[in-house]
């Protein structure tokens, strides 16, 4: 073998070292535009476009196929698509075994809100703003993109983590709000009920993500929070999942949704 020149060994051990700090930069680049990809996709999965609360019954012949439409929509990540059974219909000859007073109410307060009289099943409302045919997905489906182009809507980040035994909520501040109200939801991801009487007699029907109970955190005033929930607060029988919201305006006088998270507990 040849053996190269004093100043072509420097050359060659230069270019060498080049190389590597060359392929160190590379790696460098690479690394931090995976760490970018990573972030953005998991900003996106963070914050969803839209909640979606339906107003259903066990006791309404109409509403299964919303039932059914729910738990498609409930397979987006980009939604949180809710459950809230009402029990303004027990009289029909069946006790919603899920239903809530509570919910009944809350719909009402949307309709008082909107300055109509639409209460009725199954009825979808959407970012707390639009209401539609709760088994109507191309309805919900535009009412989604309506609400999104309010610049309002759906835009604090809210990030919700399971730990231990409790829940952390952490809400970003935000230069537009200045108020709204933080509610935790526990939720049962599916529950199957077999109706004996009424409209539904003798159907097995699905209902997906169903709210059980719903736990106010806090008043919100636009600055960055962040709060503990004891899961013991908000937890019964049946619940694997929660979600929390933060809305304009209060319980009795519900707003635009401002931001939300949805998070699995098993």
């Amino acid at each position: 073998m040849t053996a190269l020149p004093i100043n072509a060994n420097r050359t060659a051990l230069l270019g060498a070292r080049s190389g590597v700090v060359c392929m160190r930069g590379l790696l460098a680049v690479a690394t931090a535009v995976i760490a970018m990809m990573a972030a953005t996709a998991s900003s996106s999965a963070a914050d969803p476009k839209a909640v979606i609360e339906l107003f259903t019954s066990q006791g309404c012949s109409s509403c299964p196929p919303a039932d059914k439409t729910l738990g498609e929509l409930a397979k987006d990540s980009s939604l949180i698509a809710l459950s809230l059974p009402i029990d303004y219909w027990d009289y029909l000859g069946w006790k919603d075994t899920l239903a809530d007073s509570r919910f009944s109410a809350r719909q009402k307060a949307y309709s008082a809100m909107r300055g109509d009289r639409e209460v009725y099943t199954p009825q979808a409302v959407i970012n707390g703003m639009v209401h539609v045919i709760g088994s109507d997905r191309a309805g919900i489906e535009a009412a989604v993109a309506r609400t999104r182009a309010d610049q309002s809507v759906m835009r604090v980040p809210v990030t919700l983590a399971k730990e231990g035994n409790h829940l952390n909520v952490s809400v970003a501040a935000s230069s537009n709000h200045d108020h709204g109200e933080v509610w935790v939801c526990a939720i049962s991801k599916s529950v199957p009920i077999t109706i004996g009487r009424g409209e539904n007699r003798g159907q097995q029907i699905v209902y997906h993500n169903v709210v059980r109970n719903m736990l106010k955190v806090a008043d919100w005033d636009g600055k960055a929070g962040n709060w503990t929930v004891p899961l013991e607060n908000i937890s019964r029988e049946g619940i694997d999942a929660a979600a929390v919201y933060v809305q304009d305006g209060s319980r009795d006088k519900p707003g635009p949704m401002l931001g939300a998270a949805y998070t699995s507990l098993n």
